[in-house]
């Protein structure tokens, strides 16, 4: 993080320069919002572990979160490949946009959402509420679960070959589902798969 080019948006308020900063949610990957740090901004982001900005309108430094208890927490920040713009993957402990909504950009609420689902499972592992589904998969142990995915893909693929759209979907959802329960219940995640896939591709 040495090579930040703070300089590149001098702006009248802020004589250090200010950073683009893209914030991400760093489980489902979608944009939450867009924000600029001085290099006050990006020093206290890194000793706090929560996401800084400079606000051009109040000329001061303001911790997302401050006043409604929505922190961003930082997973990890990259830098492009010009230094003057910084990319945050962040935790959001509830809604980013002021509106009340994940993100300050209208995306498809669909988005992303495998990976919110697969920490949602992983969640369950750890607690094992009562009257949950996935509680009961996880207590049925490996072999039940694998039943179920058996299961699940073998109706996809009957919805596939009868050309059934809708049900093939339904089916394959059912399929993704207990695919993810396998995957945590066998201690694999989706960086693992995608990490073994890139792999093959390279």
């Amino acid at each position: 993080m040495n090579d930040i080019r703070f300089d590149n948006f001098n702006l009248s308020k802020c004589a250090d320069g200010l950073l683009p900063v893209i914030i991400q949610d760093a489980v489902s990957m979608k944009v939450l919002m867009l924000g600029y740090m001085n290099r006050e901004a990006f020093e206290k982001t890194l000793s706090t572990g929560k996401v800084t900005f400079f606000s051009r309108t109040r000329n001061e430094l303001w911790t997302k979160g401050e006043t409604s208890g929505n922190f961003l927490l930082v997973e990890e920040m990259y830098l492009d490949c010009d230094g003057d713009t910084l990319l945050v993957k962040a935790n959001p402990v509830g809604p980013t946009c002021h509106r009340g909504t994940e993100s300050c950009f209208d995306l498809p609420a669909e988005e992303g959402f495998i990976r919110k689902l697969s920490e949602l499972i992983k969640g369950r592992h750890r607690e094992m509420p009562e009257n949950s589904y996935t509680t009961r998969l996880f207590i049925k142990g490996v072999k039940k679960i694998a039943q179920k995915v058996g299961e699940e893909a073998v109706e996809s693929a009957i919805e596939a070959v009868d050309g059934n759209r809708s049900r093939f979907i339904y089916e394959a959802a059912d399929l993704m589902f207990h695919y993810l329960v396998l995957l945590e219940q066998m201690n694999v995640s989706l960086d693992d798969i995608e990490k073994e896939l890139l792999f093959r591709h390279s």
